[in-house]
């Protein structure tokens, strides 16, 4: 055999082989042993050898690269596996009553007459996995700070109400109102966990597959960067993130692994519950989901314990002294384990021992019941328990416990293993009769027989229950449970703002550029200033916010260990292990993740943080709107920058940077409040009025969206007398027209404002039509107020009816209204049927493109000339004007030609 000299200079699973060989004696002696050991042991004997001598030159530190899969069977050996402390006796009967009343309570909620049902075999698969982690390890908040942090499977809620029923924490009444928010309020339980519908329980949505894991591993890092930074104590707070096999699909999943491995995240671990099945099938049916996310997190830097066999596994792999069991669990595919699942002990035998005699030999004195309770790992106490600690103890990386189950255990043979689990929500009587029985509950087949099946309660003074109440009470309190101990932080003086209301004067800036320095200026606040958490995807210098750098500097637990390129200029690029500035890269849903973890701290840690997410405006609620969605549910505040903002602003980026319909986006969600302002004391204002109404004591679960325009402008001064509560609720008159006889109104948002007054300009010069501007800061909060006096009116038919604010506001205003914005129609359009009068509107619709500014807003027909036709076109319906009027119009500004505008202001990132 050749050595490692002869053979061609490779690199081989991340060995240098090209490394000379400065002793070729020495290094044939080692090939030639491990020649002898395959040659008269066998390949299973070096294979041992082999894997033993990689542990032996880990411990001596030598440099080996990591396997990427290991063996099918549990990381912890048993001799490794500590004791356990807890009741075990006590420990099954306290998981079989909630077993039941899990099961009880969504086969309740499939009653005639309700229908609305509920997922039981999730729970079921992994009940083992929650009930070790609710008696030694999950933390409460008891003790003051802010316990665990705990993402639950969605599909598992039943079982943490049932739990929670045994606890007293929820009435039967409760468990009977499941899935039914509104009819049996205020009883009703939520489907999954929902913060917002149910506040003093849930902490984190998670059923909206993926975003669990990627939120699970920010709120590790926010948890993190809180303590680094000095504002709350999290040293002793670990994450845990219950997750499905068929989860782990999703690229959210597993998308973000590696900034928990890169910053040492061992305040995390990540448990999988791989019961082999999707919601309709095997996960891996022909692979091993097991191996293959073993590889995953083992190559992105990540602890893995595998716990994929219960403890009646053990004698059988003590005796496997050639490795053929272990050979058959290799290269035995995930289908048919989760067919051995659903058959029967002679099936097994013959299937899986069978077809080797050493295999048939080891099982030849069990018999066939015994072969069929060869159990999955993660539904033994001992063994979770020993994953668990495992976990906690592990130092330096974030670990995940890779747990086998079986989707439905416990349920019966019509459940268990089978692809339909997922969709079958109700249990006959004699699924229940059989369910009982092997679950020891004290129910009589009368009671199953004469009516809907009863919930079980031991009785609050039973063992069981006692047993409960004092290992919750050791660990700080009952999990899940949302607490809000945070008070109104102090607001800033008004003179805060005043630089911004002073206006740019004869310089132009953009509305980024006007936001940026009105945050500036609140980041000095003595009192609230250490609380703004910065968050960008990686485009910084692009919003122009290089310039907190050097005084917030960049977070990285690591510090900066190198010499920054650019260290000899001003802004130079800054890392800091207590740095304000999130800059996760080009992420935006990573960056979203952090936002939802810092404008929840208020509750998880009892700290207000006040996140400031920045991100190209095309790229938020577009592509990340699950994850807006999300941090409504949790409750989270902050202020989301939609910069870049329009279809028409970016002047060479194209289709896709160009975003002409995230406020329609935006406006779907109610828990958020957008505005799209135009100058820098609209943005003051908004900004106030938000810290007030989230931070304040209005204390509102709300967040904020602003979109800013990357167009310089010249940002006027602070009208006198300002209508403020009209910036607020969404629309102002920002200039009445001073010049012309025929009346007309315009009504613009953001960027378009500007070009509403040239139209108003040219209107009165050219046309004899005096036109008020009005700056429409938000469409969407006119609408949203609109809607809720509909709504009023709608159900007190006999009480005074109220009139929508904008319809209050426009009333006197002759018109005809139009209406123009850098959005889509489909955003002004909102407030059409509530506006007094004739009303067009104006917009971006389509694809936006490459282009000059002025070409494409000629284009899109959004210009401050085709504003002018548009004016005329109403008046002209009205029979204010001669309709020739419009062909001149049409003809003076070769409004068909696009090649014709005027190309306007070019540049300006911020």
């Amino acid at each position: 055999m050749a050595s490692g000299s002869d053979r061609n200079p490779i690199i081989i699973g991340g060995l240098p082989s090209q490394v000379p060989d400065f002793d070729p004696e020495e290094t044939q002696e080692w090939l030639d042993s491990l020649d002898a050991a395959v040659d008269e042991r066998g390949r299973e004997r070096a294979r041992y050898l082999m894997l033993r001598l990689i542990e032996r030159a880990r411990e001596k530190r030598v440099a080996v690269p990591e396997m990427r899969s290991t063996d099918y069977v549990n990381t912890i050996a048993t001799k490794d596996e500590p004791f356990f402390p807890g009741d075990e006796e006590i420990e099954r009967k306290v998981l079989n009553a909630t077993r039941w009343n899990a099961a009880v309570m969504v086969s309740r909620a499939q009653r005639p007459g309700i229908g609305v049902g509920g997922h039981i075999a999730t729970f079921a698969s992994s009940a083992s996995l929650y009930d070790v982690g609710f008696n030694h390890f999950f933390r409460g908040k008891d003790q003051g700070d802010g316990g665990d942090q705990i993402f639950f499977q969605g599909h598992a809620s039943p079982g943490i109400y049932a739990r929670a029923f045994l606890l007293d924490r929820l009435s039967e009444a409760q468990l009977d109102a499941f899935r039914q928010e509104k009819s049996k309020a205020p009883n009703g339980l939520s489907s999954y966990p929902h913060p917002r519908l149910m506040p003093d329980f849930w902490e984190f949505p998670t059923v909206s597959m993926g975003l669990g894991p990627l939120g699970a591993i920010y709120q590790a890092r926010m948890n993190r960067y809180m303590e680094a930074r000095g504002i709350a104590d999290t040293s002793k707070s670990h994450v845990w993130a219950y997750l499905g096999d068929g989860e782990m699909d999703e690229p959210e999943s597993l998308g973000q692994l590696s900034i928990a491995a890169r910053e040492n995240l061992d305040n995390l671990t990540f448990v999988v519950n791989c019961n082999l099945q999707r919601l309709d099938g095997p996960v891996r049916g022909n692979g091993k989901i097991i191996q293959e996310l073993e590889s995953q997190f083992r190559g992105a830097g990540w602890n893995v314990i595998k716990l994929v066999w219960d403890r009646s596994w053990d004698p059988l792999l003590a005796q496997d002294r050639t490795g053929i069991l272990v050979n058959k669990l290799n290269t035995t595919p995930d289908g048919q384990f989760q067919t051995y699942a659903t058959e029967t002990g002679s099936y097994i035998r013959e299937h899986f021992f069978g077809d080797d005699p050493r295999l048939r030999d080891m099982v030849k004195d069990m018999t066939d019941q015994q072969i069929l309770h060869l159990g999955r790992g993660g539904h033994d106490h001992k063994k979770v328990y020993a994953a668990y600690a495992a976990a906690k103890a592990h130092k330096g990386q974030p670990t995940v416990i890779l747990a086998q189950t079986v989707k439905g255990w416990t349920l019966g043979p019509n459940f268990e293993g089978r692809n339909a689990t997922h969709q079958m929500k109700k249990l006959t009587v004699e699924d229940l009769k059989r369910f009982r029985d092997r679950l020891h509950i004290p129910i009589t087949d009368k009671q199953l027989d004469e009516g809907y099946p009863p919930y079980y309660h031991p009785g609050r003074d039973s063992e069981e229950i006692q047993y409960m109440h004092d290992r919750r009470n050791s660990l700080g309190g009952y999990v899940p449970t949302r607490v809000v101990r945070a008070k109104p932080l102090p607001q800033p003086e008004d003179k805060t703002y005043a630089a911004a209301k002073k206006g740019s004067g004869t310089q132009s800036i953009a509305t980024t550029m006007a936001f940026v320095r009105i945050l500036k200026d609140l980041m000095r606040d003595k009192e609230i200033g250490k609380r703004f958490v910065l968050i960008a995807p990686d485009e910084y210098r692009t919003f122009g916010m290089d310039a907190f750098f050097p005084s917030a500097k960049i977070y990285n637990p690591l510090g900066q260990q190198y010499e920054a390129v650019d260290r000899d200029l001003l802004l130079a690029y800054k890392e800091s292990p207590t740095g304000q500035m999130l800059h996760d890269g080009i992420s935006e849903a990573g960056c979203t993740a952090s936002l939802i973890a810092a404008g929840s701290a208020y509750a998880t840690h009892g700290e207000p943080l006040i996140p400031v997410y920045v991100f190209y405006s095309m790229f938020g609620f577009q592509r990340t709107g699950d994850q807006f969605w999300q941090m409504a549910d949790q409750l989270s505040r902050g202020f989301v920058l939609g910069a870049t903002a329009g279809r028409t602003t970016l002047t060479g980026e194209g289709l896709q940077h160009a975003d002409g319909h995230s406020q329609l986006l935006a406006s779907t969600n109610p828990g958020c409040v957008a505005y799209d302002p135009a100058f820098g004391y609209e943005i003051a204002h908004i900004m106030q009025d938000g810290l007030r109404r989230m931070y304040g004591e209005a204390n509102e679960d709300v967040f904020y969206y602003l979109t800013v325009y990357n167009e310089p402008i010249q940002h006027p001064a602070e009208p006198e007398n300002v209508d403020v509560d009209g910036i607020l609720k969404g629309v102002y008159r920002f200039k009445q027209g001073e010049a012309g006889e025929i009346p007309a109104q315009i009504l613009a948002s953001g960027v378009a404002v500007p070009w509403a007054v040239e139209a108003q300009k040219i209107l009165a010069e050219e046309w004899n039509v005096k036109a008020d501007v009005w700056s429409a800061t938000s469409w969407n909060e006119l609408r949203r107020e609109a809607v809720d006096v509909e709504r009023y009116n709608l159900l007190h038919p006999e009480e005074e009816q109220r009139v929508p604010y904008v319809t209050k506001k426009l009333e006197g205003a002759e018109g005809p209204f139009v209406a123009v914005s850098d959005w889509m129609r489909s955003v002004p359009d909102q407030i059409a049927r509530w506006v007094p009068g004739a009303y067009q509107s104006l917009g971006a619709d389509g694809f936006g493109f490459a282009d000059t500014r002025g070409a494409a807003r000629r284009f899109f027909h959004i210009d401050a000339q085709s504003i002018v036709l548009a004016v005329l076109t109403e008046l002209a319906k009205e029979g204010k004007i001669d309709r020739s009027a419009l062909k001149t119009a049409l003809d003076r500004y070769d409004l068909l030609d696009v090649a014709a505008a005027d190309p306007g202001a070019a540049g300006g990132d911020a």
